[in-house]
């Protein structure tokens, strides 16, 4: 899916084009000048609304959550420089620019700020502005497009920023309570209440990777949330709001179906943009498919759960240790399979039943680092060591 990013335009802007693939849409728009506005929370009577306490006594009212939390979300008004043709001009280049609406929060003392990816992709100044509209400028201390985040820092005292805790992504459940605070269509100051759809899902980063583990909410997110955070019933960040499925609706607004990107990733993500201003991601060069039951019995695999290898990247680490493709492809109640090549049973002692597992434990190791694999060839067990390479810009 080729993600852009879209949100609501400032007063007398042009909204962005939209662009949906596969019914995911991306919730902010990347550019050359970026604007950042603290929001303070909007004054008003305590709302009776509250969530159903886990725990008793620490469960916090969405008021309570959006004054507390409120202070720490950003606005990031993103101005892109695009390049047109005016037919009156003889067909000659001209330039124009687009501005949109995303969000983020401050995560330390330090100024630091998270946002999405593209929300400040190819961006060429940043600007902050906070609600007494004092400006000041800001750098993109790094951005890492397959996990669709980056980092932006202020100079600002830190008695004027309010980091948001962080929460444990790892420990959402499916029914949680969730709130999220961003600037949608450039409302901003905007609170939205849900629960936890579904944990565990995949989506696609700006460069085509998959962003495992995310979050999946019905809490009410649009244009312009993109980087905003998605907060726990304690008032702790456990997601960053990223994209939004859209279906067979020809709208591109939110129909329900939202995702975040887990607070574990961007923890892990934004430390080593912090400290190296990119990530580095280790990569194996291979795709593959998780055997069922039945296709172990029906094609008589050695073993009833792995991962058949489907192919095999030419210059990568699973090439230079030998590891082979499927020769053939079998096609199984209308599903394709890999047929004739290596079957993963284990890697560093994990038994193997799915691709998101082997991309677990490869996304704990740097490039350099080897894996170890056990594979069956036809019914022959092997043990191979593979030297893991750096990603590269995109899966093709």
């Amino acid at each position: 899916m080729h993600l852009l990013s879209i949100a609501a335009l400032l007063a007398a802007s042009v909204l962005g084009g939209v662009a949906t693939l596969l019914g995911v849409t991306a919730l902010g728009i990347g550019g050359r000048t970026t604007t950042v506005r603290q929001i303070e929370p909007a004054l008003g009577g305590n709302s009776p609304t509250s969530f159903e306490r886990a725990r008793p006594g620490r469960a916090l009212t969405i008021n309570q959550i959006f004054r507390r939390d409120a202070p720490g979300v950003v606005q990031v008004t993103s101005t892109q420089v695009i390049r047109t043709s005016d037919p009156f001009n003889f067909g000659l280049p001209q330039t124009e620019q687009q501005k949109a609406l995303g969000s983020g929060f401050v995560m330390d003392k330090a100024g630091h700020i998270v946002t999405n990816y593209h929300v400040v992709a190819g961006a060429r100044s940043v600007e902050v502005s906070f609600s007494n509209s004092d400006n000041m400028k800001a750098r993109i201390v790094g951005s890492d497009p397959s996990t669709d985040l980056a980092v932006l820092q202020i100079d600002a005292r830190s008695r004027a920023l309010t980091p948001l805790p962080f929460g444990n992504s790892d420990r959402v459940s499916v029914g949680d309570s969730v709130v999220a605070i961003g600037n949608p269509l450039g409302y901003d100051r905007s609170v939205t209440a849900g629960i936890v759809s579904a944990v565990q899902r995949a989506i696609s980063a700006p460069n085509q990777y998959p962003i495992d583990h995310v979050i999946q909410t019905d809490a009410p997110i649009n244009h312009g949330n993109s980087g905003g955070p998605l907060i726990n019933s304690r008032g702790q960040v456990v997601g960053v709001t990223a994209q939004i499925a859209t279906g067979d609706t020809g709208s591109d607004g939110n129909i329900g179906i939202g995702f975040a990107i887990p607070v574990n990733t961007v923890r892990s993500v934004v430390a080593q943009l912090i400290k190296k201003g990119k990530v580095e991601h280790a990569f194996i060069g291979i795709t593959a498919k998780p055997v069922t039951a039945e296709i172990a019995r029906l094609f008589r695999l050695p073993s009833k759960s792995g991962l058949l290898v489907a192919t095999v990247q030419p210059g990568s680490g699973a090439a230079a240790a030998g590891l082979r493709a499927g020769t053939d492809t079998a096609v199984v109640s209308g599903e394709s399979w890999p047929i004739g090549g290596d079957l993963i049973v284990s890697a560093d002692g994990v038994s193997l039943s799915s691709v998101d597992q082997l991309r677990d434990l490869i996304a704990a190791k740097q490039p350099g680092d080897s894996i170890s694999l056990v594979v069956y060839r036809g019914t022959q067990k092997l043990t191979l060591e593979v030297k893991l390479g750096r990603q590269p810009s995109s899966p093709g």
